[in-house]
């Protein structure tokens, strides 16, 4: 099978021999210290290349020069102080096989202005980019200059760095804004024609090989279609990439669809869950007729299947499988040792992507080590010590992940489930159309710990004597939690949850107040399902913006449903108190800003304020455990094992996880179960 595969077959770029044809495209995790690559950032790459990728490229959108300021925590490549660390990564990466590029760019007006060096962005012409919001300085010839040597010193540190190439990042950027008539509306040499307007992109190319010679790779990520009324069409796309070609000075083209100047564009150029899979792969196709060198291509190629098609009938050289990496770093490695029904999918939530764009670091919505692999391991050692027997109550993302956990760790793992199937608050979250993608979160817990042989005990309500039936060492609660309408002040009993609607348990009414206090999936899926179900809905929340905790790639698809059947948005107020009128129900909605109070009259009102946890078994079980149920909180955070005793008398020892300690999410308590579980 490895000898026909397509994904397995060697490639040859240039001097370099890629080892497979599955690649990691450049992004930015956030994992940069000091805009350097240091330890976690290596580590991180590195667990892909021990899984197989043949080639990982990052620094997605590394800066190059000091009015290129990081937006979303990137590595700074503008002095020689980042070579060291690219050799460090360069040595980890290359001792297992895979080579290693970086992305180099200037963010042009695509960044901030009020920080780091209080620095003017810069663009060919004055035109504010919508997403950052300021309004760049057009660049004189002085800056043109300047910054093209800037690409080149980049470039040569890549290369001293031991790295094996250097990719431009040539969409929504400065390189590819001269090209758009939609940013260059110059009048010099820099702008007009088409020659005038690739003018500077080939000067940067001339520079880089100067700098770098023709023995380094030089390749670039550039649209392949803009699709944005007065941007760059196809057309004008392919005669870029061709002219391009036709300089001899570059060595692959890795082609995306798009353009990202707003959130609503770039939530195409990155699709999510809820979109078709490999949506942009005709667009690759068809530049792949077009041009004559080799094409790399990644956007929601999540699956092994799609990924093998692309290679296989020749649309891509390599294919780019970047947040399904993120999900399980060792996908090359299954494949070849015949167990891709073993990895771990990407579900496609965004949860990685969406994290950078509200300041945060990406994480894997069900893949907790990732980012982690200094403290968190990808695979699971066995025990070193005697085998234990282990209760589980509570089969959701937290509970399943525990009885995986601890049967890879050799244990004797009993699982209790009151429902008939596994997957708690996930198999609700996966009644929204949009969302139905994450139950293959459970399904792939649910395989691993079959597979291991944890004993299942669905439909199965454990009280304390089941538990303790079991002679347990060790107990861990995940239990969860219920829908929480405690912070009404009278009529919680009025109200419905988002639970309820998704479930099915209640119909949507014709006319619905939605009272979301989440700012998250939670309500915006049940948002979007009462809408399309037919209910005129109004959504309150106490927050100043929409979607407040959902990030740029996810959103937009929310308010364009929104938009669409006619969802009336309010903002800052908060739901009070509930009453009843007749057939309707009186909703009092409370503006903290002018401390005046406003009332619907509505058939139906659907809250979304988060879960209570269901910690009744816990608190029953909390005087018979050697530790009370208390966690060790700075052994748990530096990832030493659980050995507080409390209680000598205890006979096991008792922990709760996820939504049974608090209202959290998926990655939290998946999170909670893996640094508990290891250590067992």
């Amino acid at each position: 099978m490895n000898q026909t595969d397509p994904l397995l077959q060697p490639f040859q770029l240039k001097h370099l021999k890629l080892k497979n044809r599955i690649l990691s495209t450049s992004h930015e995790p956030s994992y940069a210290e000091e805009a350097k690559p240091k330890l976690r950032y290596q580590l991180y790459q590195e667990e892909k290349a021990k899984g197989g990728v043949a080639l990982t490229m990052f620094g997605g959108s590394a800066n190059i020069a000091p009015d290129s300021p990081a937006a979303f925590g990137q590595i700074y490549v503008g002095d020689d102080s980042i070579i060291p660390y690219f050799q460090q990564m360069a040595e980890r990466i290359h001792r297992h096989g895979a080579a290693l590029m970086c992305q180099i760019t200037h963010m042009g007006r695509r960044t901030y202005w009020d920080t780091e060096n209080w620095l003017p962005t810069i663009a060919p012409s004055c035109v504010r980019e919508p997403a950052h919001r300021s309004f760049p300085k057009e660049m004189e010839l002085a800056d043109i200059k300047r910054v093209v040597k800037a690409y080149g010193a980049a470039a040569r540190r890549c290369k001293e760095g031991g790295l094996d190439g250097v990719e431009i990042e040539s969409y929504g950027h400065l390189f590819d804004s001269f090209w758009t008539p939609l940013v260059n509306r110059r009048v010099d040499e820099y702008g007009g024609s088409l020659d005038n307007r690739m003018r500077f992109s080939l000067e940067v190319l001339a520079e880089i090989r100067q700098q770098v010679g023709d023995d380094f790779i030089v390749g670039i990520r550039m649209s392949g279609d803009e699709s944005v009324e007065g941007g760059l069409t196809f057309a004008d796309c392919t005669e870029i990439a061709r002219r391009l070609v036709a300089t001899g000075m570059l060595d692959f083209i890795n082609v995306v669809k798009g353009y990202i100047a707003t959130d609503e564009a770039l939530s195409h150029v990155i699709p999510n869950m809820g979109t078709p899979s490999a949506p942009h792969l005709s667009l690759a196709a068809a530049l792949r007729e077009e041009i004559d060198i080799p094409l790399f291509h990644a956007a929601r190629i999540a699956d092994v299947a799609t990924a093998r098609h692309a290679v296989g009938v020749g649309i891509v050289d390599m294919v780019g499988m970047t947040r399904a990496h993120m999900a399980d770093p060792y996908i090359v490695a299954k494949i070849e040792r015949g167990e891709e029904n073993q990895i771990r999918p990407c579900v496609g939530m965004g949860y990685c992507i969406d994290r950078i764009y509200i300041g945060r670091e990406a994480l894997c919505i069900h893949n907790p080590a990732t980012g982690r692999e200094e403290t968190m391991p990808h695979i699971i050692p066995e025990t070193s010590g005697q085998p234990r027997r282990v209760v589980v109550v509570g089969a959701g993302p937290g509970g399943l992940e525990a009885a995986r956990v601890c049967a890879e760790r050799g244990h004797r793992v009993t699982l209790f489930e009151a429902n008939r199937e596994p997957g708690g608050q996930v198999q609700i979250a996966a009644r929204a159309p949009r969302r139905q993608e994450i139950i293959g979160i459970i399904g792939w817990l649910y395989q691993q710990i079959k597979r291991l042989g944890v004993n299942v005990r669905l439909n199965h309500y454990a009280q304390a004597a089941d538990v303790l039936a079991e002679q347990p060492e060790v107990v861990i609660i995940a239990t969860g939690g219920l829908p929480n309408t405690e912070f009404l002040s009278s009529g919680a009993d009025l109200v419905t949850s988002s639970w309820d609607i998704l479930s099915g348990y209640v119909k949507p009414a014709s006319q619905v107040l939605f009272f979301d206090d989440h700012g998250n999936y939670e309500g915006y899926s049940c948002v979007e399902f009462l809408a399309e179900n037919g209910a005129q809905v109004e959504l309150v929340t106490p927050d100043r913006m929409v979607a407040q905790e959902i990030g740029g790639t996810s959103y937009p698809a929310y308010l364009k449903t929104f938009y669409d059947r006619g969802v009336t948005l309010t903002l800052n107020h908060r739901l009070s108190r509930v009453s009843r009128q007749g057939n309707k129900l009186v909703a009092a909605l409370f503006n903290e800003y002018n401390k005046t109070t406003v009332e619907r009259v509505v058939d139906q009102v659907v809250v979304e304020h988060g879960t209570l946890p269901v910690a009744d078994l816990y608190f029953e079980l909390k005087d018979g455990s050697s530790n009370w149920g208390e966690v060790d909180i700075e052994a748990l955070i530096a990832g030493r094992p659980q050995t507080l005793i409390n209680n000598p008398v205890g006979t096991y020892q008792l922990f709760r996880i996820g939504d049974a300690v608090s209202s959290r999410n998926i990655h939290a308590a998946i999170y909670d179960a893996l640094r508990l579980c290891k250590d067992l």
